[in-house]
């Protein structure tokens, strides 16, 4: 990896935020395009979700204390949030912009270097969507996901753009500029709905995933026999964390460290099949009709 830390790629990102914004703004001023004014206020967006993902990011790696036993890994989730109310807050007024624009038409100037411009940005915007999409699934970050998914939105919403000019310097249609705006508009809007539904369901508690729940029953399956039983399975995501909870059923004829052991080896055998988890183990008789009362909470049952 190029850096060690989530927090280190937000920094490149807030980077890359400034160079592009710059770098739009200029081809916007040089051109007249509300296409390319989209384009540069989409990169303003960019910055302040970098900002809001780099404060998430560092409070979501404070560690637990009395007020916040389980950590502070759902921060994350407020940046993500924010993320989404900020696209869609920037689509509206482009398309407020862009209707403007039908209504009154305006010549373009200087395309040839204002597209130049935002291709550069363009450019610098894809190859840091990559890094920050390598460093998500490396750190198991939400937000860095997030970041990337937007950025790389934005590469799309540049190239759209870029051919709405392209094809304005062909035909001379300036209507074109303001019409693909609108469309540019709408892309970002469906993306921070995404993004805003995808928070939700995170600040609810989302289970893992389920090839992630399948590799746990595949493992716990490997371990049952008719002494070892396991059920009250639950399982939740937590930003980059994971927090897996089970009972475990044993002969009442075990002795504490036998079955100790057992939950040791189960812990270890969880935390290094799903990495970055949390594992708590309950120990229960098998032959106490009270350890099955609570049976009900296995994850196929809902």
């Amino acid at each position: 990896m190029l850096f060690t830390s989530p927090r280190s790629y937000i920094l490149l990102s807030v980077a890359a935020a400034v160079a592009t914004i710059v770098l739009k703004t200029a081809a916007w001023r040089l051109t007249g395009s509300v296409g390319l004014l989209s384009d540069a206020m989409e990169s303003g967006v960019n910055l302040v979700a970098a900002l809001g993902a780099f404060w998430a990011l560092s409070l979501a790696a404070k560690p637990a204390d009395r007020t916040h036993h389980y950590g502070h890994f759902k921060a994350e989730y407020f940046s993500s949030g924010l993320e989404s109310v900020l696209i869609v807050l920037a689509a509206l007024a482009i398309i407020h912009a862009a209707v403007g624009r039908l209504q009154q038409p305006e010549p373009l100037e200087q395309l040839g270097l204002g597209m130049a411009l935002s291709l550069v940005a363009t450019l610098l915007n894809g190859v840091v969507a990559w890094l920050l999409l390598r460093a998500s699934r490396h750190f198991h970050s939400i937000t860095l996901r997030a970041d990337a998914h937007h950025l790389f939105t934005d590469v799309w919403t540049s190239a759209g753009v870029l051919l709405g000019i392209g094809l304005v310097k062909l035909t001379g249609l300036t209507i074109l500029d303001p019409l693909i705006a609108i469309a540019v508009a709408l892309n970002i809007a469906l993306t921070g709905w995404n993004l805003l539904r995808e928070t939700a369901t995170g600040l609810l508690d989302r289970s893992l995933p389920i090839d992630e729940q399948e590799k746990l029953e595949a493992l716990l399956a490997s371990h049952a026999s008719q002494e070892i039983r396991f059920h009250a399975l639950r399982t939740r995501v937590a930003g980059s964390r994971r927090f897996v909870a089970l009972h475990v059923l044993v002969p009442g004829r075990w002795t504490v460290q036998a079955g100790h052991d057992l939950c040791e080896r189960l812990e270890q055998e969880i935390a290094v099949a799903l990495p970055r988890s949390d594992v708590l183990t309950h120990l229960e008789p098998i032959e106490d009709p009270r350890a099955w009362d609570d049976q009900g909470f296995r994850w196929e049952e809902g």
